[in-house]
């Protein structure tokens, strides 16, 4: 039987052929359709992360803040998602929600929370090279109010977009288009000013109420959200006039305003009228940061959770975290702050007043300064030219300052306020209970608001000659130094190192009038004896947690710390040389007070108890006739048993004081920002001027307050008495670099 050959077509394909590949391309499509769907329902279920509960979308605004409560159960602040007041839709003025709808969501009042039409456009777009935003409003709303912000990654980001979809079209199932359009007002950044929300809005730039908004009012608020920093009519008025106008147009384009009135309110100004709120969120601002960052390192590294396995969230679950700080003592430490430092600025103003200080080797500074700030950034990214940020950077705008008297509202030029800024001294101290670790009070800088960097934990700055102590105790722990052996105290050069310095208090001179009168030549000397290893070994086992290496310039103080772990160290000498670390936290509950951490503090034994004591007997020297003499006279005159360490580095750039009392170990640390500028003279910028005084008024404040009932006895003997002998006039002293005997042993050495 003869074969019919298949028809085929021009493109040589038969019936059967094109049928065949027909069924293919629908296949194809239903399992793409059907892996879609799979997907889809997978972001339902949480495959890929969870999704709001019903209970969240019938109440997103269940957010509880977590409380921050001192020693004497008082609320230092909250840490919150965000601090806000909210309005009811009658509450917003027409205009503003037609400059909303206009703006972000055409068609809000005709989908069910998804917009498909604008989807497929935006696509469009993109692959045309003409980025745009496709959310409607519901899904910025969903982004607000179930995200932590929206993904950098790509695919992060498209997985994030499924599941804004997947979130609007329950909402828009839960709640009324107005409902929406209200919550969306009450969950949106403003940016600066901790404007969040339209009712905090209105009052920051414009002094009034939600539902009194004019139309241009309403479309420069509105205009801000597509970047609050970029649009902000603050900084860059120019932008946000744009952006209002653009704002203005597409309400005519809607039918909410006539061209006539739109051109008309195009002509008007800004109209600003600002009413900044000034606040921080609650007490002692730069400790409850810290500690913010420090609980949840400390959860995830132990792994506490929730009963259902998802990690606490310190801004939504309303905690109780109970700290050790003294809410009184905290006040004294920063009014001391306050009362010394605006002397100390005034001093610093006048010293610059007469030089430029951003002249030779600090020629850079303000360019730094320029390429490290926020707004730097903002014109970075906004596609801003090297060349049009400098000029951005040197019109005057509007702005608010630190002052000693308050914050106060200027007009400055960006690269100005940068000049001025850098000319600001900063400040910082920690008070310790060194027989606990219990830290008192923490004043991580001069005011939170406009510098918000911690000089108490995170930040490091050199030492100086708080750093000799370690030197001395590292020989005393030996055995066989007292504070009565004898070193030269001369100039001299070892394996090619010459330390700087002036010979007070005799040649030789006891260990003890070494570091009262803080001696370089004679601790140089003493390090060279003992080992640089030692002492760098002693002062890590102390807390110092920065590199200290192992080289003899760091009996001088030539290594960075922070006040955190120097107040550590210090305490270690007062508890009869036992180290423990410093407690920023006591416990946490839940919010239904069920315990959830407790701290379990670090303690070791660094240095034998004798030695321990025979230091702070040196520390007393240096405030009875030494470098902290200072304290014994007036303003302060204390008369009870009290000991410290003044130090001061290269160029005055860093001043800092240690005290010890029986009761409380206290580092004040104080400098400039950048280290190049500094005090001229060793009179205004050493560390008896520019440190010692914050720790005096501290102090004196703290006796004076019968609340706190702080000790003036003096530091008990070590366990078991001394068995060497701390009066140098009793014996004549060995000088020299071999071991002593047993019977100089036995004198104290």
């Amino acid at each position: 039987m003869k074969r019919v050959p298949k028809k085929k077509n021009d493109k040589g394909l038969s019936q059967e052929d094109i049928k065949k590949f027909s069924r293919r391309i629908w296949l194809l499509v239903l399992l793409v359709l059907f892996a879609g769907v799979i997907f889809i329902l997978s972001v339902r279920v949480g495959v890929f992360g969870p999704l709001p509960t019903f209970e969240d979308l019938e109440n997103p605004k269940s957010n509880l803040a977590s409380e921050i409560i001192s020693e004497d159960n008082k609320v230092l602040g909250t840490y919150f998602v965000h601090n806000r007041s909210n309005v009811k839709y009658q509450e917003l003025s027409p205009s503003l929600v037609h400059a909303l709808v206009a703006t972000e969501d055409k068609r809000f009042y005709r989908h069910s929370g998804i917009d498909y039409w604008r989807t497929v456009t935006v696509v469009f777009h993109t692959l045309a090279g003409n980025k745009q935003g496709g959310s409607t409003i519901t899904q910025q709303l969903a982004l607000n109010l179930f995200s932590e912000g929206r993904a950098r990654n790509f695919y992060k980001r498209v997985l994030q977009k499924f599941q804004e979809w997947i979130t609007a079209v329950r909402l828009e199932r839960n709640y009324t288009k107005e409902e929406i359009i209200t919550m969306y007002f009450n969950t949106v950044d403003f940016g600066a000013y901790n404007t969040f929300g339209i009712k905090s809005a209105a009052r920051t730039y414009f002094n009034t109420t939600p539902d009194q908004l004019t139309p241009e009012q309403s479309a420069l608020l509105v205009g801000m959200l597509k970047g609050p920093g970029i649009y902000s009519p603050v900084r860059y008025p120019e932008n946000a006039i744009k952006r209002r106008n653009t704002v203005l147009n597409g309400m005519v384009r809607q039918g909410f305003l006539t061209k006539s009135d739109a051109e008309g309110f195009k002509e008007l100004p800004l109209g600003l009228k600002l009413n900044i709120t000034r606040h921080t969120g609650g007490f002692a601002p730069y400790f409850r940061a810290v500690l913010k960052n420090e609980l949840r390192s400390e959860f995830k590294r132990l792994s506490i959770t929730k009963p259902d396995g998802t990690p606490y969230d310190l801004d939504r679950d309303g905690l109780k975290i109970y700290t050790p700080i003294n809410y009184k003592m905290q006040q004294h430490a920063e009014e001391a702050q306050k009362v010394w430092m605006k002397q100390m600025q005034e001093r610093f103003d006048r010293q610059w007043q007469r030089s430029d200080a951003f002249a030779g080797k600090n020629a850079n500074l303000l360019t730094t300064g320029m390429k490290r700030s926020d707004r730097y950034r903002e014109l970075k990214s906004a596609g801003y030219s090297e060349d049009q940020i400098v000029e951005e950077f040197k019109k005057p705008i509007p702005m608010s300052i630190f002052t000693w008297e308050g914050t106060k509202d200027t007009v400055m030029s960006p690269i100005d306020s940068i000049r001025y800024n850098k000319l600001i001294l900063r400040n910082s101290l920690m008070a310790m209970d060194p027989n606990t670790g219990n830290i008192k009070a923490w004043v991580g800088g001069i005011d939170f608001e406009h510098y918000k960097y911690d000089q108490v934990k995170m930040g490091t700055r050199q030492v100086g000659s708080t750093a000799k102590p370690f030197t001395y105790a590292a020989a005393i722990d030996i055995g066989w130094y007292s504070p009565c052996h004898t070193l030269p105290n001369h100039s001299q050069t070892y394996n090619g190192w010459t330390p700087r310095g002036t010979a007070n208090g005799g040649d030789p001179i006891t260990m003890k009038n070494a570091l009262r009168l803080s001696q370089n030549f004679a601790s140089a000397y003493l390090i060279h004896e003992i080992g640089a290893e030692a002492v760098a070994n002693l002062t890590k086992q102390m807390g110092i947690t920065s590199p200290v290496p192992s080289y003899p310039s760091i009996s001088l103080g030539a290594y960075e710390a922070s006040v955190y772990d120097m107040v550590g160290a210090y305490s270690t000498f007062v508890n009869n040389g036992t180290w423990i670390e410093p407690i920023m936290v006591l416990r946490v509950e839940d919010k239904n007070g069920t315990p959830i951490y407790e701290k379990a503090p670090k303690i070791t034994k660094i240095l034998n108890s004798e030695s321990a004591y025979i230091m702070v007997d040196m520390l007393k020297g240096v405030v009875d006739g030494g470098t902290g003499s200072r304290l014994r006279r007036a303003p302060f005159n204390f008369t009870n048993p009290m000991g410290g360490k003044t130090g001061t580095t290269n160029g005055n750039a860093d001043a800092w004081f240690l005290g010890i009392t029986p009761d409380l170990v206290t580092g004040v640390w104080t400098g400039a920002e950048d280290r190049n500028i500094s005090f001229y003279s060793m009179a205004d910028g050493q560390g008896a001027t520019a440190a010692l005084p914050v720790y005096g008024y501290f102090m004196k404040m703290v006796y004076e307050d019968p609340e706190l009932n702080i000790s003036k006895d003096d530091f008990a003997l070590p366990p078991g008495g001394l068995t060497r002998e701390l009066d140098c006039s009793k014996y004549t002293p060995f000088y020299g670099t071999d071991e002593p005997d047993i019977d100089d042993n036995r004198l104290g050495f």
